[in-house]
């Protein structure tokens, strides 16, 4: 009998992801497993002159100092004049569930005036959390995407070479203490919190545990949070693995989203427009400054003068009328386009049109 219900559920969810849908794991995340962030700071050894400053960093050479005293080298009065070496801090996610003698990636910034890491190696650092202990201890070569390159009269850059990655770089040596096999409460959270998805997340998973367990599991608690209560008779891992694949319809609220520095516009597939007329035109104002010299009549007696002298040239281009009628996302775009104006002038437009009334949805300034 179970095995004609989930087959029966297979094809229900192989049908509604046809359909349209996002898979629940996909829109919310465990609260039960989540990352945990680790910080640290070290060292990056091997540069080629591309290292700090001593002068401009004296951190970095006391942590120098301070290395090679714990490898039991005497630096007492001494100075360090050497490029070769960089401050920096080393950042990682520790994911759940992970233990120890597992690796992770980390992510190391240079904090000082260091040019570049590329070709260096970073010295064992230990990674600590929030609380206080190392969790996790880094080591190895740094790459780096990016590039510079310079010369007497012109430098050229490329990326940002002064971050990279040590891939597989820190070795766990501390595990964080989690029961979640022994959870009988689970808290979903929502990605994009809206009240609508929270409902048909709760709706999808009480109807699969109605036919699976014979009772309903999920409660929705606000537009973020949903609450799961495991069955006795199933492990913790297999309840969420049975539901994390169920296929529900998302929702969002209607937004679009602006960026003025690089001129991104983001239009969700909700956003609408009320009918109405809009007018861009360009206006360029140009004003230049020619003084012109004056010369005095022969035999006056006069003194040479500069005469200022100023032309004003005014253009305004022909402005566009267009009717705006966002009826759907496709009626807006093109309405947009037959205005033939740049990224920077829709902006524009949508703030105006907001301004107005007429757009019935939220604009984000970024």
């Amino acid at each position: 009998m179970t095995r004609i219900v989930l087959a029966i559920l297979a094809v229900i969810l192989a049908a509604t992801a046809a359909q349209g849908g996002s898979r629940i794991k996909d829109v919310a995340m465990l609260q039960n497993a989540r990352d945990n962030q680790l910080v640290g700071y070290g060292l990056v050894i091997g540069l080629q002159g591309t290292g700090d400053n001593p002068r401009n960093a004296p951190f970095t050479e006391q942590s120098m100092h301070a290395m090679l005293e714990n490898l039991g080298i005497a630096t007492q009065g001494t100075q360090a004049r050497s490029r070769n070496v960089a401050a920096v801090i080393v950042t990682a996610n520790l994911p759940p569930f992970v233990r120890s003698g597992d690796r992770i990636d980390v992510t190391v910034s240079a904090m000082g005036d260091a040019n570049s890491l590329r070709g260096g190696t970073l010295v064992m650092t230990p990674l600590r959390a929030a609380d206080g202990d190392i969790y996790a201890v880094a080591q190895g070569q740094v790459s780096v995407s990016g590039f510079d390159a310079q010369g007497q009269a012109e430098t050229v850059t490329r990326g940002v070479p002064t971050n990279g990655r040590v891939a597989n770089g820190a070795i766990v040596e501390r595990e964080i203490p989690a029961a979640f096999s022994s959870e009988s409460v689970l808290s979903l959270q929502l990605r994009n919190p809206d009240f609508s998805t929270a409902v048909r997340i709760t709706d999808a998973i009480n109807a699969y545990s109605q036919s699976r367990f014979g009772r309903k599991v999920a409660s929705e608690q606000d537009s973020r949070t949903v609450h799961l209560r495991r069955p006795e008779n199933v492990s913790t891992a297999r309840f969420w693995a049975e539901l994390e694949n169920l296929v529900v319809e998302s929702d969002a609220p209607a937004r679009v989203v602006v960026d003025e520095r690089t001129g991104t516009i983001v239009i969700g597939q909700d956003v609408r427009i009320a009918r109405v007329a809009v007018s861009h035109g360009n206006l360029t104002v140009r004003i230049t400054e020619m003084p012109q010299v004056v010369q005095p009549e022969p035999f006056s007696f006069g003194e040479t003068a500069i005469e200022p002298f100023t032309q004003i040239e005014i253009n305004e281009e022909d402005g566009r009328v267009g009717i705006l009628d966002g009826s759907t996302l496709e009626s807006l775009v093109s309405g947009l386009n037959s205005l033939g104006v740049k990224p920077d002038g829709i902006i524009a437009i949508l703030q105006g049109i907001k301004s107005a009334g007429a757009l019935h949805g939220e604009l984000v300034l970024q």
